[in-house]
């Protein structure tokens, strides 16, 4: 098995090399400095040169409030580029493996969404995404779609650290209350992912870590954790206007992991803790009193 990892330098794509490596898998990272997923010839050039067994699309445009002004970049990186990598893993008879997101759901359940529920995103992003997914089922047999929500990793910047710089330096931050999803540790995702990418399980899946919660009880828990006394003041999304709409319901059901056999990632407290020992391990503890 050989496989490409686009966004190789992104919070999920740099902890799928990692896991990958682990498993004495074959594998090469990309990134956009070396692979434009946008240019078609550099997309077909790569994948004829390299001849994946799959890739693992993690590459996407990703700053959801930005992409309400910039539609244009934000579909040719997430859906015309997606389509590329598509057509040429159909070229070299590759499995494609697809990141998407909770953003492809409106967030009207009162429920989890299951995998077949009605995708109706709000946001030029979600958009974006759900254009992706439906290049990948059209044009790629041997396809794999993962949606993700909140993700956080050890490279790059993500909700984990920006509420420990804001901790630093506040004694009390404001966090939304009543948008509901489930974080996820990329080291985590990632093991599931060559779980995935090493069978022929194909579909539509969704991966984060155990358990729901909101943002403000993710930043809560964030704190306790790593030690600060900062306190988090839960308030409602209307105070906290957003050019791109959010879904405020993000939960997804992961039936099917169980149905398939993989499985589920660990609950996103135990998360926090590893993730935590791995980005700053004098931040645990700290801080506490005596």
């Amino acid at each position: 098995m050989k496989i490409l990892v686009t966004g190789a330098k992104g919070q999920l794509g740099a902890d799928v090399l990692l896991a990958l490596t682990s498993r004495n898998i074959e594998c090469k990272g990309v990134d956009l400095a070396d692979f434009d997923i946008t240019n078609k010839e550099i997309v077909f050039s790569n994948l004829k040169e390299y001849v994946p067994t799959a890739v693992i699309h993690c590459a996407a445009y990703t700053v959801v409030d930005k992409a309400e002004d910039e539609p244009e970049l934000c579909f040719a990186v997430n859906a015309m580029g997606t389509e590329n990598i598509a057509q040429a893993c159909r070229e070299i008879n590759a499995t494609l493996l697809y990141i998407s997101t909770d953003y492809v759901f409106d967030g009207k359940n009162d429920a989890p969404y299951e995998v077949d529920a009605p995708a109706n995103p709000l946001s030029v992003y979600g958009k974006s995404k759900l254009a992706g997914e439906e290049a990948v089922r059209q044009i790629v047999d041997k396809h794999f779609i993962i949606r993700t929500s909140w993700v956080f990793g050890q490279h790059g910047n993500n909700f984990v650290k920006t509420m420990l710089k804001l901790a630093e330096s506040k004694d009390e931050i404001n966090v939304v209350c009543d948008q509901i999803g489930s974080p996820t540790y990329t080291a985590d995702l990632a093991i599931l992912l060559c779980d995935m990418v090493s069978s022929d399980k194909y579909g539509t899946y969704h991966a984060t870590n155990e358990g729901f919660c909101s943002w403000a009880d993710f930043a809560s828990e964030i704190l306790k954790q790593s030690g600060h006394l900062c306190r988090v003041n839960p308030i409602p999304n209307i105070h906290y206007p957003t050019k791109a709409e959010r879904p405020i319901n993000s939960r997804l059901s992961k039936s099917n992991l169980d149905e398939m056999g993989f499985k589920k990632l660990p609950a996103w407290q135990t998360a926090i803790v590893n993730y935590l020992s791995k980005i700053r391990p004098n931040f645990l503890n700290r801080g506490k009193a005596q």
